[in-house]
């Protein structure tokens, strides 16, 4: 599971079955404290997240398929979350008291 940010969406007018009746959304994944943490991707929207919002994104194709029933599709991406709120109390540090090694 990663976090990350919908940036944008994708139109295709020609989909392979596994994706029809799904959105088509640009991510990019972000660290706890809401930075870049990997180049932007394409995901495939399973609750209805919209651009701007925080997600949980599934990365992994054994698990996107699963999730879409379909053991043979082409899918490795998935939103599978909308996140509300990320709370980190007290993030921990290195023993130099540098923060995070």
């Amino acid at each position: 599971m990663q976090i990350a940010r919908v940036s944008g969406t994708l139109v295709s007018t020609l989909k392979h079955d596994a994706v029809r009746g799904h959105r088509m959304l640009i991510v990019q994944p972000c660290a706890l404290d809401g930075s870049a943490s990997g180049p932007q991707t394409m995901a495939l929207d399973v609750v209805d997240a919209g651009p701007g919002d925080w997600v949980l994104l599934l990365d992994e194709g054994a698990s996107a398929s699963q999730v879409l029933e379909n053991p043979r599709g082409p899918v490795r991406t998935l939103i599978v979350g909308v996140i509300d709120e990320v709370h980190v109390p007290n993030p921990p540090r290195s023993p130099s008291g540098r923060g995070n090694p």
